[in-house]
């Protein structure tokens, strides 16, 4: 009974070990802020940050859902709701980005939390009332519904925090703020999981929307855009701007000239294949694992609790590298965890039935996740400056999500359905396409080897 208690608690402690790891790396910096400052600080971020991990519960929970649904949501139908929602979202941006950036980070959070609420709620209704029968056009709606809502989550955190955090103490916040983003796929995944197993299937989008509704009144009542409201004195950020005065320019004057720039351009394509690639490890694992019949397993079991720990530690372990190894130069990096990304694909094409495919996915999570969160937040605030910021990390993490529609679209078409998913060699497709898209990844990164991300030395 002990071990068996012990095993149950087991994943816990590696979760509580990759957080205690995180903060025991990050660098102390004073900046003479007040504790009344900091405490209130902490209550501006800390609700705007948890509200973003069940945004995060509340759209992965489309894969725990086709697992759950069975043969009314084949691979090629989830490949198409997943799809149009990740393209609805990577396009949602070039709106969302602008509009955030003239109305505020506190107003995109609410409308991120109630819309994606809404949504979900929606789900949920159709599949408790059985409406099946048209699953893939209702859901493809209602999916990208939420999507669109749920673009409004990262710029709100980028744009509210810009206004808090002077640029020395964004390291350290951002270290702290990935473990509540990693905690998302926890939620998604492994409560997902649990949800679905003592619970009816409706329940895996209503409770989201519970969850949501309850954070969209604690971030009503608690986030502010700057510490001014929030009865506190503004401060310089020390952050750049495209501008000498530092004025809001446009969205296509922001994109004309990130896109000028040859750095930005290759970063662009180095993210576009990280969604692919890091939507090919999250969602098709875990779909596989159901499918051929290895669910059972400690990884997928506890997919969701795994891949928070490889998000968490895939951050630390970029940081430290690049500021350690390499003097802050992000391409160096991104090219060590794209080789992993290129190896770990070839060897996944001769692993499929291996029993350390699971483990495999992890360190590939980690290098993909790291690479993903260095690159979207270092570009959105060098290349955006505060007032812009919106736009900027719109900019960048669309290109990511529409690397992650074209995985979405292509595995849907080509991944087995049926008694033909049930062997694992039939799902040579999965690494096989993963192959040239860590190739052109890897091969990119090493273009932008030199690259400094500060001023003009990045060209």
């Amino acid at each position: 009974m002990f071990i068996e208690s012990l095993k149950q608690f087991f994943p816990v402690l590696i979760l509580l070990f990759a957080v205690w790891f995180v903060l025991s790396r990050l660098p102390k910096v004073e900046l003479g802020h007040s504790k009344a400052f900091q405490s209130r600080r902490l209550w501006n971020w800390l609700p705007l940050g948890l509200t973003y991990a069940f945004l995060y519960m509340a759209r992965y929970n489309l894969t725990v859902s086709k697992n759950a649904f069975g043969d009314l949501m084949t691979n090629a139908d989830f490949g198409t709701i997943f799809g149009v929602g990740t393209i609805v979202y990577g396009f949602a941006f070039v709106i969302n980005g602008p509009l955030t950036d003239k109305m505020g980070g506190r107003k995109a959070i609410l409308i991120a939390a109630a819309g994606s609420a809404l949504a979900n709620f929606g789900m949920g209704l159709l599949t408790y009332l059985g409406h099946t029968s048209n699953l893939v056009l209702s859901f493809s709606i209602l999916y990208g519904l939420n999507m669109y809502f749920q673009s409004f989550g990262a710029v709100a955190i980028v744009k509210v925090n810009s206004a808090w955090f002077h640029l020395r103490e964004r390291g350290t916040f951002g270290g702290i703020f990935g473990i509540l983003i990693s905690l998302g796929l926890y939620f998604a995944y492994d409560w997902g999981a649990m949800i679905t197993k003592n619970f009816s299937l409706p329940w895996v989008f209503f409770i989201p929307t519970l969850i949501l509704v309850l954070f969209f009144i604690i971030s009503y009542a608690t986030v502010r855009n700057l510490p001014s409201e929030a009865g506190f004195k503004d401060f310089d950020t020390a952050d750049e701007s495209h501008s000498k005065e530092g004025e809001q320019l446009g969205a296509l004057h922001i994109a004309k000239r990130m896109f000028s720039h040859k750095v930005i351009v290759i970063i662009s394509v180095i993210e576009f294949c990280s969604g692919f690639l890091r939507h090919a490890i999250m969602n098709e694992y875990i779909i596989f694992s159901k499918q051929t019949g290895i669910m059972e397993n400690f990884v997928a079991k506890n997919w969701g609790l795994l891949l928070c720990c490889a998000g968490i530690l895939g951050g630390v372990f970029a940081g430290t590298i690049s500021d350690k190894v390499f003097q802050s130069r992000r391409g160096p990096v991104s090219a060590v965890l794209y080789g992993i990304m290129l190896v770990g694909s070839i060897s996944m094409v001769f692993m499929l039935k291996s029993p350390y495919l699971g483990w495999l996915m992890m360190l590939m999570a980690m290098a993909i996740i790291g690479v993903h969160g260095m690159l979207s937040g270092t570009a959105s605030m060098d290349f955006g400056g505060k007032k812009n910021v919106g736009t900027a990390v719109g900019i960048i993490d669309g290109m990511v999500y529409l690397g992650a529609a074209a995985q979405s679209l292509i595995y849907g078409a080509y991944l087995p359905n049926g008694e033909a998913a049930k062997d694992q060699m039939n799902w040579i497709s999965w690494p096989s396409v993963m192959v040239p898209v860590a190739f052109i990844g890897f091969v990119m990164a090493m273009k932008i080897w030199n690259a400094r991300a500060s001023g003009s030395s990045s060209h």
